[in-house]
């Protein structure tokens, strides 16, 4: 059975579904099997992320019983399996969030990890998936703001006995209109899984309708993400990790010393 996280934040806008995707990415290269279910049903964005707005049948049957949610599950070019959620407010008449659990742990058959995009916030969607998950990663910026919502759902999800496997920081660049890291570890008490910087190429591969991670995988946000899914995923990983990277350095030197 597969190991379900949910990815939320506090706050729209920080970068959830760039990290739902990227995370799952970052999994994939690591050859797990992974789902993605889009469960911003008011306002999903995994299929626009992916190119693959438009399909036959969505998150929102499984949701009303129309469909088993294996019918929902597309495979995408990256070799990550979707499932979206419906653009049109038609589809969301009858919908029960409540079902999300249901339809995880039989999408879970399928792999190695189901990663859920929550909706922002702290309303029935985003409850419903972190009610659904086994684990909990949450996406923030360093600013003021977003790190008091992250702090919220950390105290949500503790309160509903979910674990919290840490924090992702966003978009971070380093500069004073920041909170400092410190900081920002005393103010949540969780773990950094890992910080993500501002990087151009993020907003170049959402254009692409790629993950970063797929089509600039030598970017700052590509390797931040593979990182943190190497450490999610245990030592062994970030020894493969630190190797290939020998690897790639060696390389690139021998590249250096020919030219």
């Amino acid at each position: 059975m597969a190991k379900i996280i949910t990815i939320t934040s506090g706050k729209g806008g920080v970068g959830k579904t760039t990290s739902t995707i990227n995370l799952s990415a970052a999994l994939n290269h690591f050859g797990k099997e992974v789902i993605i279910i889009d469960a911003n049903l008011t306002t999903p964005n995994i299929g626009i992320h992916l190119g693959s707005p438009n399909v036959p049948i969505y998150l929102n049957h499984a949701l009303i019983g129309k469909n088993e949610a294996k019918e929902a599950l597309y495979l995408h070019k990256t070799g990550i399996k979707i499932v979206p959620s419906s653009l049109s407010l038609n589809h969301l008449r009858g919908v029960k969030p409540e079902k999300l659990i249901e339809v995880a742990k039989e999408l879970g058959k399928f792999a190695d990890f189901v990663i859920i995009d929550s909706a922002a916030g702290l309303g029935r969607e985003a409850i419903s998936a972190i009610k659904t998950a086994d684990e909990i990663i949450i996406i923030t910026q360093a600013e003021i703001a977003a790190i008091t919502d992250a702090l919220k759902t950390i105290k949500l999800a503790e309160k509903i006995n979910k674990k919290v496997l840490g924090v992702i920081i966003t978009r971070f660049r380093n500069n004073e209109a920041e909170m400092n890291l410190d900081d920002i570890r005393t103010m949540l008490d969780v773990k950094i899984l890992g910080i993500v910087p501002e990087d151009n190429y993020v907003k170049k591969a959402l254009n692409a309708r790629e993950p970063v991670f797929n089509a600039f995988p030598k970017s700052d946000a590509a390797r931040s993400y593979k990182k943190i899914v190497a450490k999610i995923l245990g030592d062994s990983y970030v020894k493969r990790l630190e190797d290939e990277e020998s690897i790639l350095h060696k390389f690139l030197k021998r590249l250096k010393i020919k030219g």
